[in-house]
């Protein structure tokens, strides 16, 4: 498992990525399938010139503004999180927001997690990819 800090860990983590899991974990350590559900589709691709897009939908049948998410804008790291400038996405409140991540490599897994209130409670959402 390797933290990314170095400038050098660009290079890792440019390419595309599958989602493996997207999972929701409550403030006593609990886990329970993330928003869209338990077997969620998704990509994510970093491109080497610091653009970022991010694709993902759930498996289950609903109305498409439950099942779909997606944006794209900027990436870069910074001191063991990767922060994503959205410029454009599917939620138009995530328009021009920053979104930070802790970020881990282990080998092909690539984990992305961050906080976010979830009914007035802290949520910590961690979704795992996979290198394609």
């Amino acid at each position: 498992m390797h933290r990314l800090r170095l400038p050098g860990d660009v290079v890792s983590v440019v390419g595309a990525w599958t989602l493996v899991s997207y999972l929701d974990v409550d403030e006593s350590g609990r886990t329970r399938g993330g928003p869209l559900g338990e077997d969620p589709y998704g990509l994510l691709i970093y491109s080497p010139t610091g653009h970022v897009s991010v694709s993902m939908m759930s498996s289950r049948d609903g109305p498409e503004a439950e099942r779909y998410m997606g944006y794209a804008g900027r990436w870069r790291l910074d001191g063991g999180c990767v922060i994503h400038d959205v410029l454009v996405s599917s939620h138009p409140h995530l328009a021009g927001t920053r979104q930070v991540r802790d970020v881990v490599l282990d080998d092909d897994r690539l984990t992305l997690a961050g906080v976010s209130l979830l009914g007035g409670r802290p949520q910590r959402r961690v979704l795992t990819w996979r290198r394609v």
